[in-house]
């Protein structure tokens, strides 16, 4: 059975996230609150626990899963050929709205789908993910929704999706942007927006004058 914990209280969210910690790493499923929408998480270095995660979204390894980071630092043990401007806009943008596609360590032991040998990575700007990942390290984390339906602004919304395919739902109240993140693709030569979500095209052009627009 499912276990939900508001974390607006302090003792509820001390015990939501201990809970939830200790759910990571037994192999299943969390929802937590981020900045832009609640997102369904696992263990990112669990093949099994990423495929519950794919199964509870109704989603195919054609739609593999982000990762999300506690610290940009975390980034060293998980790119390679990282460019400068990938740093320029981590540091413009991180703890915020903006995933970033990358190629990954090859020497990584993790399955997240179908990747073509690439990682989409965002720091979310929420202390309550922040905390949780911060003890975990990185999770594969996707919205928390079933494949095709709405996003979920609230845990309710989340709940009323995912049910108990979900060990721990973190409840934050409703998620203030309520939008996905950007998608910014830093593995084709020209930086490449893929996604404009809740940071615009034009700001992103403020760090980078050259990324392509969405096509």
């Amino acid at each position: 059975m499912s276990r939900r914990y508001d974390c607006s209280d302090t003792l509820d969210r001390s015990l939501g996230l201990r809970e939830a910690a200790s759910a990571v790493k037994r192999g299943e499923l969390v929802v937590m609150p981020t900045d832009t929408l609640y997102g369904i998480g696992a263990d990112a270095f669990s093949p099994q626990a990423v495929r519950s995660l794919l199964t509870a979204k109704g989603r195919g390894r054609n739609m593999p899963s982000p990762v999300l980071v506690g610290s940009p630092t975390t980034l060293h043990g998980l790119v390679t050929g990282f460019p400068e401007t990938g740093w320029e806009l981590v540091d413009a943008f991180w703890p915020g709205a903006l995933t970033i596609v990358a190629f990954h360590q090859p020497s990584l032991q993790w399955d997240l789908g179908d990747t073509r040998g690439t990682v989409a990575v965002r720091m979310p700007l929420h202390p309550v993910a922040i905390e949780l990942l911060t003890e975990t390290g990185p999770m594969a984390v996707s919205s928390a929704n079933r494949s095709g339906n709405a996003p979920a602004a609230t845990v309710a919304d989340a709940v009323d999706q995912l049910g108990d395919s979900v060990s721990v739902y973190l409840d934050g109240g409703t998620c203030p942007a309520a939008v996905p993140s950007s998608i910014v693709d830093l593995t084709a030569g020209r930086p490449r927006l893929l996604r404009e979500g809740a940071l615009s095209l034009a700001e992103l052009r403020e760090v980078v004058p050259d990324l392509e627009g969405v096509s």
